[in-house]
């Protein structure tokens, strides 16, 4: 397919602003500028949405009802696939990693308001094997979750529409291909130049679509990837794979290698969406310092990654960096994330005034 004939509906509002985080920029003597992708609009926003007018408009051409996908229990993607399908009169359903929190919080809050349909897959029986053990365990989990839900909804006379962790599909991954051409049409409107790209690295629709978008309309800028999760040379060869199951998909004629693509470690902290105080001092910095909230699994640690690539100089002197806010905000107020910041931010200093 190519991709000038791919299908879309507007699940969100752009185009994203882009604009100097000057403070910021002045303290770290970089210019850094920001692309607001938490603004998209519904469900407060976030990068999700872009993938989501690809893949919405191809379950409405399938006589699809109902969007269902996956993530953990703060999925940010489940939330706004919530949020697509309120707007365009689907129902939703997403099957969450683990058991059910005895407290609702955050996300979690967001996709019942909605009225999306939440399901768990209890792998704790499996949790402590190893990686590999647990990566067969997880998959069968997941199949037979996903059968299981699927049924539910098909005898209710139901036609699902199955949508990947992160929307990263195919489809999704046009989304942030087609990013490039508004990030580009921007620059050249504010007559700036852009030498990096900085975005978090995850379930690679993200990155990847902007990796083959900035390939194809021959971008002067390097895109690069921060870690949100920690990854082995095979999950990165993997993320390698789909993206050249993208291209291929488009007929775009870019061939991706391992060695190509700029991807950073180091920055996950104690690991995917666990609290952590580093992280949450970049996500303190950025509040004081600009008024723009980052949150503690995705923007945090990419905010951090690309400070860090600044100063070790992997990121050059004198360069313009647009930094990708891919949203995430609810997931400040998930129990565990606020649970961590009280000793930091309310520690019992509180300034009462009596008459």
């Amino acid at each position: 397919m190519k991709l000038e004939q791919l299908q879309k509906v507007q699940t969100g509002f752009l185009n994203t602003p882009i604009h100097e985080l000057k403070s910021i920029s002045q303290k770290y003597k970089t210019k850094i500028l920001i692309k607001r992708d938490d603004l998209t609009g519904f469900a407060l926003g976030g990068n999700k949405l872009r993938k989501l007018d690809y893949l919405v408009k191809d379950a409405i051409n399938n006589n699809c009802s109902v969007l269902l996908t996956y993530g953990g229990p703060q999925t940010n993607h489940g939330r706004l696939t919530a949020a697509a399908a309120v707007r365009f009169g689907l129902k939703c359903g997403i099957i969450m990693d683990g058991i059910p929190p005895e407290k609702a919080s955050g996300n979690i809050v967001l996709d019942k308001m909605m009225g999306a349909d939440l399901f768990f897959m209890d792998d704790s029986n499996f949790k402590s094997c190893p990686r590999d053990v647990y990566k067969q365990k997880y998959t069968a989990l997941k199949q037979k979750t996903t059968s299981e839900v699927i049924k539910m909804y098909e005898e209710k006379g139901e036609k699902v529409y199955p949508i990947p962790v992160g929307g990263s599909s195919e489809i999704g991954a046009a989304g942030y291909i087609m990013a490039v051409k508004e990030i580009l049409n921007q620059l050249k409107e504010k007559n700036e130049k852009v030498d990096y790209v900085v975005t978090g690295f995850g379930s690679t629709g993200t990155f990847g679509g902007l990796y083959l978008g900035a390939k194809y309309y021959d971008a002067p800028f390097e895109i690069v990837g921060i870690s949100v999760s920690e990854k082995t040379d095979e999950d990165l060869q993997e993320k390698v794979d789909y993206i050249n199951k993208v291209s291929k998909y488009f007929d775009l004629g870019i061939d991706v290698k391992y060695e190509d693509i700029w991807v950073e470690g180091g920055f996950v902290g104690n690991g995917y969406n666990i609290p952590d105080e580093e992280t949450r001092k970049y996500i303190y910095e950025m509040a004081r310092e600009e008024a723009i909230i980052l949150d503690p699994c995705y923007t945090g640690k990419t905010y951090r990654g690309l400070i860090e690539l600044i100063k070790n100089k992997k990121i050059k002197e004198g360069s313009t960096v647009l930094f990708l806010h891919t949203g995430g905000v609810p997931g400040i107020y998930s129990n565990e994330h606020l649970e961590a910041m009280q000793n930091e931010i309310w520690n019992g200093e509180k300034k009462v005034f009596k008459l």
